[in-house]
């Protein structure tokens, strides 16, 4: 890896990270990558048994990789390529941990003879057991949102009606929290929905939602993130705001470029940007 502590590498992924990414270096890998041929991306391809290859190799034990990927409607029925995939990593000894969801707040092309499609995978691979799950606790605990009153005047207390009518106080009940932790299926804006920034002008950027929520979720500031498919620099601008250090490679020089732009809001492009040209 880079001496670095923060890089992005220009060039084809696999390439890039067996010449700068050490062995069990990484704690987390946060990325999307092309879905099928549904967006052109720039001319570029990808192989993905030799990126999963890598990914084995620098992903550290206990590490975790978060795959968000969808399927390409041909002929109106999905290819199934994402169920491919997962079954790949599970063959390469990676664990499915969470089959999460990504459920769109809204959709862009409707379906004429099935229910609107508004839903991603998010899969959750680990090697081994997770290392690290700081669980996101923003879901209301119904017992303290009750709309009966009765029940939230005696809240917190332990008390049971005897056979003779009368009741019987039992000492103090089992307390709970305002906030429970949710569930693995998380409703979020799509990046066209969030804020206006230079990186929309990426074709599928990843929801700014879903790489913040991951990195707290499977990593701990001081930790290693990566984005092999960095694009627009989502997933590193997420991480080195939450403390983590951040290695991104992107193919695509129109959007490595909007990356460091993005990144420059952080730290210097100067002690950031390691460049390496694709035929080096």
């Amino acid at each position: 890896m880079s001496s670095l502590p923060y890089s992005v590498h220009l060039g084809d992924n696999v390439a890039m990270l067996k010449q700068h990414v050490a062995d069990d270096s990484v704690d987390l890998t946060v990325t999307s990558p092309p879905y099928d041929n549904i967006r052109d991306y720039k001319g570029h391809g990808w192989d993905f048994d030799s990126l999963l290859n890598e990914l084995t190799r620098v992903t550290k034990t206990g590490g975790v990789v978060m795959w968000n990927v969808a399927d390409q409607t041909i002929n109106g029925s999905e290819t199934g390529t994402s169920f491919r995939q997962a079954l790949k990593f599970i063959d390469a000894g990676w664990r499915l941990h969470d089959t999460m969801i990504y459920e769109k707040a809204n959709f862009s092309n409707p379906s004429s003879n099935r229910y609107h499609q508004i839903a991603e995978w998010m899969f959750v691979f680990s090697l081994g057991k997770p290392k690290t799950f700081n669980p996101i606790k923003d879901k209301p605990t119904t017992a303290l949102n009750t709309p009966d009153h009765a029940r939230m005047a005696t809240f917190g207390k332990n008390t049971v009606r005897n056979k003779d009518g009368q009741m019987q106080d039992r000492g103090a009940r089992k307390s709970y929290s305002e906030f429970g932790m949710r569930g693995n299926i998380w409703r979020m804006k799509t990046a066209g929905q969030e804020r206006p920034c230079k990186s929309i002008s990426h074709p599928a950027k990843m929801p700014t939602t879903m790489a913040h929520d991951h990195i707290i979720s499977w990593s701990n500031p001081g930790d290693v993130v990566l984005d092999p498919f960095a694009g627009s620099g989502t997933t590193g601008v997420e991480a080195l705001k939450l403390g983590r250090y951040f290695v991104g490679v992107e193919i695509a020089k129109e959007y490595f470029d909007i990356m460091c732009e993005n990144l420059n809001e952080w730290v210097s492009l100067n002690n950031l940007i390691n460049p390496v040209a694709p035929d080096s």
